[in-house]
């Protein structure tokens, strides 16, 4: 056999599996396009995307962008097979980033690297994704996917994405306005959401030594239960508290926990004062704190422990803003005020463990 007349190598002999990728894309198509509305123009698998802004009422439209992944909260994906809810945190905690400066969502794009093109796992990532969406009202119009064998595990993949939304210039909410005497108002998570996976996974499985399923001590649910909880979401929420209320700050309580979140928007002159009995720590942290013998400053620089974002009203606008909350029915609670000060967070009380 001559030279010419040997087989070649296939860009599948060297791990890329096109036709796998392209079943992918066809099996998703649907599941994007509930997603759109009438401003996206072009379907998914062109060079780009496009999206025709609507700017009716707006006096000087600005738009915010933000980018994020979902973390080591993908290795229990991994090790479950559970792939459903990855694109709910990716989405939901990228929407609270824009949300807080009260931008209200337009659309996301995703990228998606595997190590090998899976597709009934794609299928399930998307399906998350376009949840998400769908559920912040904002439409998928693009993404990318790429199979790179040898740069992640053939079972391993990395997620991020990227939101596009749009504000009023005058109606941007930057803590700006912010002053002593105004109150600091929670909203409960459902969970870690998307951070503090890292240290969640190592005394859940070193020190602890549990597996995925089994009970979590004191939470009535399976580990894998406790810990994949998905990111809620408060863009709905806020956009109707922010129409009835003087909201002049919120903050997403993600890495770094209330201690390094609330101060980013806290203007020059004051300080947050955070009553830590305000409010009953969810029991999930409550195992990882006695399991792991973190100290309280740790869990509140590491963990959201039940508070997935904070926003500050005037005093006397708190009923009025709970009962908003109340009526969209969520829940809410008080949890500190603003003071005069250094711009950090002060703590007076103690935990509550759940």
């Amino acid at each position: 056999m001559t030279d010419k007349d040997r087989p070649g190598l296939s860009y599948r002999d060297a791990g890329v599996d096109i036709d796998a990728a392209n079943a992918a894309i066809d099996t998703i198509k649907d599941l994007v396009q509930r997603t759109f509305n009438d401003n996206v123009l072009r379907d998914i698998g062109t060079f780009g995307a496009m999206y025709q802004l609507n700017l009716q009422g707006m006096e000087e439209p600005v738009l915010v962008s933000s980018v994020d992944g979902v973390g080591t909260k993908l290795k229990l994906a991994f090790m479950s097979g559970k792939h459903d809810t990855v694109g709910i945190d990716l989405v939901s905690h990228c929407v609270n980033d824009i949300l807080v400066q009260g931008a209200r969502p337009l659309f996301f794009l995703d990228y998606l690297a595997l190590g090998k093109m899976r597709p009934e796992v794609v299928v399930e990532i998307m399906r998350g994704l376009t949840a998400g969406c769908r559920y912040a009202g904002c439409a998928l119009i693009g993404g990318e996917t790429a199979e790179m064998p040898g740069m992640y595990h053939e079972d391993e993949y990395d997620i991020a994405g990227t939101i596009v939304g749009i504000v009023d210039r005058k109606k941007i909410i930057d803590g700006s306005t912010i002053q002593p005497g105004d109150r600091i108002i929670g909203l409960p998570s459902s969970g870690l959401h998307t951070n503090g996976y890292s240290l969640a996974r190592k005394i859940c499985f070193e020190v602890a030594g549990l597996a995925l399923d089994d009970p979590m001590p004191g939470v009535g649910k399976t580990v894998l239960e406790a810990l994949m909880a998905p990111h809620l979401s408060y863009a709905k929420l806020m956009q109707i508290v922010i129409k009835v209320v003087d909201v002049r700050g919120m903050a997403h309580i993600t890495g770094g926990g209330i201690t390094e979140n609330l101060p980013r928007i806290l203007p020059e002159g004051t300080a947050a004062v955070i009553r830590l009995d305000t409010w009953t720590v969810p029991p999930v942290f409550t195992f990882l704190k006695k399991a792991g013998g973190v100290s309280d400053k740790e869990m509140l620089r590491t963990f959201n422990l039940g508070q997935g974002l904070l926003f500050v009203v005037p005093a006397e606008q708190v009923a009025k803003a709970q009962e908003t909350v109340e009526l969209a029915g969520q829940t809410s609670v008080v949890i500190g005020e603003i003071v005069e000060g250094d711009g950090t967070v002060h703590y007076e009380g103690n935990l509550v463990y759940g």
